[in-house]
């Protein structure tokens, strides 16, 4: 699948101003998103990007603020080609290393994820995937049923497997990362992720003890009703993929209708990683 990459550059740019964009880029299908020294990076596949839409989305804020972007296409063989030769091994905590395929192992940490992302979201390098890997961590997830919405590469469900859980549904609505999931969750013997092509409409009646959710904002909006329906009493909930402001406060109040409230929250960079307990 190949991808467009909207290169945004704000000049004097406030976080508030990068938040506006991100949301109404969000509401377009835009689902990743990384930002630099001058601005920030959207990616959504090419199938969905409409220029159009994209300048009538940003159009009200031409006379609030100043920005510009430019439009890359990124082909799947290029976009794999420049990330094996960029990307190098992380850690988390000190517990969890990831790692392509192509680095020695280290048997210094406890867990170690191999990972061959190509386009899917999720090599642990951006602080939304960092926080819920330490939300992870911290976490008693022995014997739990686990929910791992938004899955990109599969990175979380791997964890949450290596950490115990005795059975992980991974969802994404991206072909690509589904079959990413599947070929990194085989690469790291996870036997109990089940790998599952989709978005709300797919997630199974079930009553899960824990749900990770790292898409972004609308999204989360967009299915908190179906998280509240199929995670358990007790159960644990995190979210992430959004700002602290003005964006957790509107996640608290939209799954406190859902009986899920506000515990704690993890943040990186204005990124933040909440967890949330249904009643």
């Amino acid at each position: 699948m190949n991808y467009y990459e909207l290169v945004f550059t704000l000049t004097d740019g406030e976080d508030y101003q990068q938040d506006l964009l991100i949301d109404a880029l969000g509401g377009l299908g835009f689902d990743t998103f990384e930002e630099t020294e001058i601005g920030f990076k959207a990616y959504t596949p090419a199938e969905s990007f409409d220029k159009y839409k994209v300048d009538e989305a940003l159009s009200e804020y031409d006379d609030m603020f100043t920005f510009n972007y430019e439009v890359n296409l990124i082909p799947q063989k290029n976009w794999n080609e420049e990330w094996e030769s960029n990307f190098q091994p992380m850690q988390v905590d000190g517990k969890v290393r990831i790692r392509a395929t192509f680095h020695p192992t280290d048997p210094a940490y406890p867990y170690e994820i191999v990972i061959d992302p190509k386009m899917a979201f999720g090599t642990g390098h951006h602080e939304t995937t960092t926080m819920m890997m330490s939300h992870i961590l911290e976490a008693d997830l022995a014997g739990k049923y686990v929910l791992d919405m938004g899955c990109g590469t599969g990175i979380l469900a791997i964890l949450a497997s290596k950490v115990g859980a005795s059975e992980i549904v991974a969802i994404d609505y991206d072909p690509l990362s589904y079959e990413s999931t599947i070929e990194n969750s085989k690469l790291n013997k996870a036997d109990n992720v089940l790998a599952i092509c989709g978005s709300k409409d797919v997630i199974p009646d079930a009553h899960f003890d824990t749900i990770l959710a790292n898409i972004n904002r609308n999204i989360l909006l967009d299915q908190m009703q179906r998280y509240g329906e199929v995670l358990k009493p007790e159960g644990t909930i995190y979210f992430s993929g959004f700002y602290e402001t003005p964006d957790l406060d509107i996640i608290k109040e939209e799954a406190g209708k859902h009986g899920m409230n506000y515990i704690e929250h993890k943040k990186m960079k204005d990124w933040v990683a909440a967890r949330f307990v249904k009643a």
